[in-house]
């Protein structure tokens, strides 16, 4: 017998159609938001400096929703090395080096945030979206966390924005809004563009920068922080996707096409 087609379960809000015009715009965080492989990135981390400075990582400082590019700056100084100008490339270029060859390890030391498969797939399926990620992560290093975990089928890497561009994370949620709009014929600005993150640094660049901000209390950042730096909804994490899909389509509404 033939199996029964799956029915969208999330009635009055609109599902893609392979011809849909892109007109929403949808930003994860990755760390602690989709994925949690801090073992490994600590460990790639070590790598990285040692192949840079030919000594070992005695500190490293806390993540906290800070890009790469600020975490290792601020590595090398509480480690006592005074930063020179070829010391931001070489450490990027080693850090991917280095993840690259621990990617092994990601499903086996790390984990899938509860829910994060489903809620990307249910997403994915509502009408005129486009997923991508707003991360302090290096590009190379965000697409294997999430493709150990089969968590980049709906994401779209092309348009998002990563750690290695020394950008704020206001500034560079712009930069994506742009890759975008450039992408899609449309103007993507705080009436259709939602970030999705766990951390008070995601809400102040979602006020910043100009977008509706969905923050999850998956990661450091308590459920009352979260409401008090401003994010419109504030959920517990990931488990329930209709929750996600509901709060995504009221906080947006059709983007304008660029003229």
């Amino acid at each position: 017998m033939a199996a029964r087609a799956r029915r969208w379960p999330y009635p009055g809000i609109p599902t893609q159609s392979p011809e849909a015009t892109i007109n929403r715009l949808v930003l994860w965080n990755v760390d602690l938001t989709l994925v949690d492989v801090a073992i490994v990135t600590r460990d790639a981390y070590a790598d990285a400096f040692r192949r840079v400075t030919g000594r070992p990582l005695m500190k490293l400082t806390q993540h906290n929703g800070r890009p790469d590019s600020e975490i290792i700056f601020e590595t090398l100084a509480i480690n006592g090395i005074v930063a020179e100008d070829e010391h931001l490339p070489a450490f990027l270029d080693a850090l991917a080096e280095a993840f690259a060859a621990r990617r092994g390890r990601l499903a086996a030391e790390g984990r899938a945030m509860p829910g994060a498969k489903d809620a990307l797939k249910a997403v994915a399926r509502l009408g005129g979206t486009v997923q991508s990620v707003l991360t302090g992560t290096i590009k190379s290093n965000a697409v294997h966390k999430l493709t150990a975990f089969g968590l980049h089928k709906h994401v779209d890497f092309e348009v998002g924005g990563y750690g290695e561009e020394v950008y704020p994370k206001a500034t560079l949620l712009q930069v994506a809004q742009g890759r975008a709009g450039r992408k899609h014929g449309a103007v993507f600005d705080r009436g259709n563009t939602v970030l999705i993150g766990d951390s008070v640094r995601d809400v102040q660049a979602a006020r910043i920068a100009g977008a509706a901000m969905i923050a999850v209390a998956t990661g450091r950042s308590l459920p009352a922080e979260l409401h008090e730096a401003g994010a419109d909804v504030v959920l517990p994490g990931l488990a329930n996707p209709s929750e996600v899909v509901a709060a995504v389509a009221r906080l947006t509404s059709p983007a304008r096409q660029a003229g």
